[in-house]
């Protein structure tokens, strides 16, 4: 009786044993699964968001020199009509983020700065200018110059860069979603996330 009972005892460890290895197996591809399914995620994630905007504008350029002991002048003239496409993007390509398998977070060390790009169609009408001062390289490069300032500015105050950042944390919050129902931790900047809202008060 003894040995029948010590018998059982033997094979109730070894069952316990195997029940606990085959668990700890499964956990183990379950954590490996999870991971693989976040890095495909991080992947689909990273591509290029792009927010753009139209801009149009009429100028004019004058300019003057003087001659002889500013006795004579010499002038030129043009209007100009500008229609400029303006893109405020962020590279997701370049997002960083570390995977901690065993504790299960997901880090994001750091999220590309917006870049901001200008194309304007430039068009010049009612050009005149003396033969003394007539436009040249220099006068065509500089009212490029200005108008990407003009450009530029018009941007900042505009509506684009919040629609693009806006865009942004979308895509990101995409990775949240994942990691959340996977019973994963997200953070940024030593900030954990706990809700998908809480991702549109990043500080960027």
């Amino acid at each position: 009786m003894r040995k029948f009972l010590y018998g059982a005892l033997v094979v109730l460890l070894l069952v316990f044993a195997v029940r606990y290895c085959e668990n700890r197996n499964s956990e183990r591809d379950r954590l490996e699964e999870s991971s693989a399914l976040i890095q495909e995620q991080l992947k689909n994630v990273g591509k290029l968001v792009v927010t753009e905007g139209t801009f149009s504008q009429v100028y004019t350029f004058n300019d003057s020199k003087k001659f002889y002991l500013d006795i004579f002048s010499a002038r030129k003239k043009a209007l100009i009509v500008v229609n400029a496409k303006a893109t405020v993007a962020y590279d997701l390509s370049k997002l960083q983020v570390e995977v901690d398998e065993e504790n299960k977070i997901v880090t994001i060390t750091h999220i590309p700065e917006e870049e901001i790009n200008i194309y304007p169609d430039i068009k010049y009408y009612d050009i005149t200018q003396d033969y003394l001062n007539q436009f040249d390289e220099k006068d065509y490069n500089r009212i490029k110059n200005r108008i990407n300032s003009s450009i530029m500015e018009k941007v900042e105050n505009s509506t684009l860069k919040s629609n693009a950042k806006n865009r942004l944390v979308s895509e990101l919050q995409k990775i949240y979603i994942l990691t959340s129902s996977l019973g994963w931790t997200l953070r940024y900047n030593d900030e954990e996330f706990t809700t998908s809202e809480d991702m549109t008060r990043l500080k960027l």
